[in-house]
């Protein structure tokens, strides 16, 4: 059964400005240039890949609204002058966003006039480049978490534009929640988050206190979840939580610096440094809240996860609930490139290159 795909008009693309080339390459200027005022026509067959072993599509319905408002060409003059779509005469397959992909597997492709598209081939690219990243280690994440929520927190680490592409295609590898509107607003939804250090220290740096009027503020619509190493006392401030709060209280937040050690734990500093929020803290938090019968309250750990951490958390046993990651989800690169590997119906590629047909493309109307 054929999958949805979002509406070009979700992603507020600056139209104009892409048929124009603003946002391209020079060279694909040039080339659209050169083909449309010496009327060169090449019917062309464009395959796009990444070269990674395993990467999670995603950025694959921004790309295709991007040829499917952007391909074409301007005719006419002056006032006369208009812009001619190029969409309907483009034969166009591609996978859809949380598909995997493989080395060198071909993800889209593009058949038509050359000259419709040539303009296009940085801003697609780039697209499915920057969403794939987002997507494959979103996915890598989940994976580790084995079943817990991922919570999507790095848009402090990056620039505020990329939210809204980045929020979505967290989303579409398994992120459970992501922290801004932005990044929700493609499917309709909301940021969540916890409670910050910012509020608690507006309250006197009294966790408590913070948390209780954030409760009256935002409970029940939100799962209120308090922020409880601002004192670096995660124990007993995530009782003094619980205690308070009673069934206000979803969950508390260990976000502990990798600098220092929890105060519950200085008794274990003998042989070891357990810095950070480390598993031992976690079991100290579980242990302390369990043993007051707040067995409900939900733990959410946070700062430096990666897959790798997250990985040894669960092998190990650590009763996190649900892991927070942030700046890990932007590194690495999974770069796309676009070939054209045939040419009026004949094979045409540069060296090393060639087509690499794949049935499971789907055709886009």
């Amino acid at each position: 059964m054929r999958r949805a795909r979002l509406s070009p008009e979700v992603f507020a693309l600056p139209v104009e400005r892409m048929r124009e080339g603003y946002y391209s390459d020079a060279y694909f200027n040039f080339t659209k240039r050169v083909l449309e005022e010496q009327d060169l026509h090449p019917h062309v067959t464009m395959q796009v890949f990444q070269k990674h072993q395993r990467a999670i599509v995603g950025g694959m319905d921004e790309a295709l609204a991007m040829l499917r408002l952007c391909s074409g060409r301007y005719v006419g003059a002056g006032d006369a002058r208009r812009w001619e779509p190029g969409w309907p005469e483009l034969e166009v397959r591609a996978l859809y966003d949380g598909d995997e992909t493989g080395a060198w597997e071909t993800v889209l492709t593009l058949e038509g006039d050359y000259a419709l598209f040539a303009h296009l081939e940085t801003v697609y690219l780039g697209a499915l480049s920057r969403r794939t990243l987002i997507s494959t280690n979103v996915r890598r994440v989940v994976e580790a978490a084995a079943g817990k929520p991922i919570l999507f927190f790095p848009a402090r680490f990056d620039h505020y534009r990329v939210q809204t592409g980045d929020g979505y295609a967290a989303q579409v590898a398994g992120a459970i929640g992501v922290s801004t509107d932005a990044q929700a607003s493609w499917w309709g939804g909301k940021g969540i988050g916890t409670v910050p250090h910012g509020l608690i220290a507006a309250c006197g740096g009294d966790t408590v206190e913070a948390t209780r009027r954030f409760a009256d503020a935002f409970y029940p619509e939100i799962n209120v979840t308090a922020l409880v190493d601002f004192d670096n006392d995660c124990v007993a401030t995530s009782l003094a939580c619980a205690r308070a709060l009673g069934e206000r209280l979803w969950g508390v937040r260990l976000d502990t610096s990798e600098t220092m050690v929890d105060r519950s734990l200085w008794p274990l500093m003998g042989e070891s440094r357990p810095n950070g929020v480390a598993p031992e803290l976690v079991h100290a938090v579980r242990d302390a809240l369990d043993g007051e019968g707040f067995e409900r309250v939900k733990i959410v750990v946070s700062g430096g996860f990666n897959p790798e951490r997250i990985a040894l958390f669960e092998a190990a046993g650590v009763p996190a609930d649900a892991y927070g990651v942030g700046s890990s989800l932007l590194g690495g690169n999974t770069d796309f490139t676009a070939d054209v590997v045939r040419v009026d119906g004949r094979p045409c590629a540069k060296a090393g290159r060639h087509d690499r047909p794949n049935a499971r493309l789907e055709l886009v109307e």
